[in-house]
């Protein structure tokens, strides 16, 4: 028997269906006409294709591949139309039924294909539902982190979300995007939660900005889910601060009535600062005034810095202008007691300095009498300590003359402390001249002794009891004053002089009685 069939006559339609049935991929046009070899290398394509192709992924099938297998199969139809022209079917024995069969078997790459593509939508679901779930894992990580640890972490989660709910609208993983973001909210916003109001501020303001960049209908109601939240830190923190004498506070009440100017919170910002100046004031008469004062000054710089630039009402402004006046107040009246604390710790230089300011910014107090006794009391204690042994009070005059006189080319000032409190000023004796060191040194020295000349000089009256004098030089820097205590008894006159002592390069003011 022949290898295969004589030449037919040729026929169109036997042609078409040996072409669609090679279309079909299956090669079964070279089947019915006996071409094996042909017909095996249209399965070895196929397969090809099928390798490429499965497992279906997110990438797909290669553009080359498809158009490779494409221009294959029109080949082969072309091919197999030509060779089926004149070549009789091995089955079925008529064209039109080869034709019909031709067709039907087209739904096999049709329909593989509507399967691929599902396959690979499914893929592609599957990628977008696996960045969703590591964008949570990583928010769900960030959450054991400080904030500004892990504000990087959650910016890339952010990035996720967006990218999956603008990018991939239709798909399962947008749909869960609400859900994630309710869970980011939560997440970032923890510390509120826990009452950590301080730590909560940076996260909560941060989850304002969120809206910026993700769509609204996303968020819904999260867009305004840290309003209160963040209202209500910026006051705990700001109040907690201020209670403990830390500095930060106005930062966050400033911040509240800027950013929420009309939340419930604002109205107590007012008492808060009010409650604070009325227990830094108590804490005047306290163990430790100076700290009192300083803290009253502080207060009075940050509240009059807050009133003047915040947004809040006009109530809660004029509230904050009044205790700042207040407190600067309180700060000013408080210093006689800072500098008679600092008198009693020996602190003699900074008792001088707080009670000469108290006395210059407190012209109608009625402690600036003694604070004015004070002040010349730590000038002379500095130089005599045991001067300072006790406050002075305001106690003036006594019996006893005490006549001082300047023997010096200086003018001085004249401090005493002990019995009573004062200081006078006298001025240069003209013609008198410093006494060299070694000179009053010398036995039977004697200043203020030349009859024949005008010692400046002013007569005091004490009271009998130890008093402390102190001279100072008046406009030469570097002398030393000079110092003299005298215990003071009924029945006698007392003379005290003034002289200045000369060495190499140094100069002091003597004394004596």
């Amino acid at each position: 028997m022949p290898s295969s069939p004589p030449p037919a006559p040729p026929d169109g339609l036997r042609a078409a269906a040996v072409a669609l049935l090679n279309l079909s991929g299956l090669g079964l046009g070279y089947v019915l006409v006996r071409r094996w070899i042909l017909a095996a290398v249209c399965w070895a394509a196929t397969a090809a294709l099928l390798l490429v192709a499965l497992p279906a992924d997110v990438d797909g099938v290669p553009g080359a591949a498809i158009t490779a297998y494409v221009g294959f199969l029109v080949l082969a139809a072309v091919h197999g139309a030509a060779a089926g022209l004149r070549t009789r079917l091995v089955w079925p024995g008529r064209a039109p039924l080869a034709l019909l069969l031709g067709v039907l078997l087209l739904a096999v790459p049709a329909g593989g294909a509507l399967l691929y593509d599902d396959a690979h939508d499914e893929a592609v679901e599957q990628q977008l539902l696996d960045r969703l779930e590591r964008a949570d894992q990583l928010v769900a990580s960030a959450g054991r982190a400080p904030f500004e640890t892990a504000k990087s972490d959650y910016r890339t989660a952010l990035d996720t979300y967006r990218d999956l709910a603008v990018d991939h609208p239709g798909s399962r993983a947008a749909r869960n995007v609400h859900d994630s973001l309710t869970s980011y909210y939560s997440t970032v916003g923890a510390a509120y939660g826990h009452k950590d109001y301080c730590d909560a501020v940076a996260p909560l303001t941060y989850l304002r900005t969120v809206p910026r960049t993700m769509p609204k209908e996303e968020l819904g109601t999260l867009t305004r889910w840290p309003d209160d939240r963040l209202a209500t830190s910026l006051y705990e923190c700001g109040s907690s601060v201020l209670s403990v004498g830390r500095d930060g506070w106005a930062t966050n009440f400033g911040a509240l009535l800027d950013t929420f100017p009309q939340a419930p919170q604002t109205t107590k910002v007012a008492p808060a600062v009010e409650a604070a100046v009325t227990g830094a004031e108590k804490n005047v008469s306290g163990s430790d005034p100076c700290t009192a004062v300083e803290r009253l000054r502080g207060l009075k710089t940050q509240i009059s810095t807050l009133a003047g630039s915040t947004g809040g009402s006009g109530d809660t402004a004029g509230r904050l202008t009044r205790s700042a006046d207040r407190a600067g107040r309180s700060a000013g009246s408080g210093e006689y007691s800072c500098g008679v604390d600092q008198y009693k710790d020996g602190d003699f230089a900074a008792a001088q300095k707080t009670m000469d300011e108290f006395v210059a910014a407190n012209a109608h107090d009625s402690n600036r009498e003694r604070a004015k006794k004070i002040s010349i009391a730590a000038v002379v204690a500095q130089t005599v300590p045991a001067a300072g042994k006790r406050l002075p009070g305001t106690d003036s005059g006594g019996s006893i003359s005490v006549t001082v006189k300047n023997d010096s080319p200086d003018p001085i000032t004249v401090y005493y402390t002990g019995t009573v409190t004062g200081s006078f000023t006298l001025k240069a004796c003209g013609g008198c001249k410093a006494y060299p060191f070694a000179s009053s040194a010398l036995r039977g020295f004697k200043p203020c002794s030349d009859s024949g000349r005008d010692y400046p000089e002013r007569t005091i009256s004490l009271p009998t009891g130890t008093v402390y004098f102190v001279h100072k030089p008046q406009g030469r820097s570097g002398a030393t004053p000079a110092s003299d205590t005298v215990k003071l008894r009924s029945g006698y006159i007392y003379t005290e002089c003034a002289y200045s002592t000369q060495t190499l390069g140094s100069g002091s003011l003597g004394s004596g009685i």
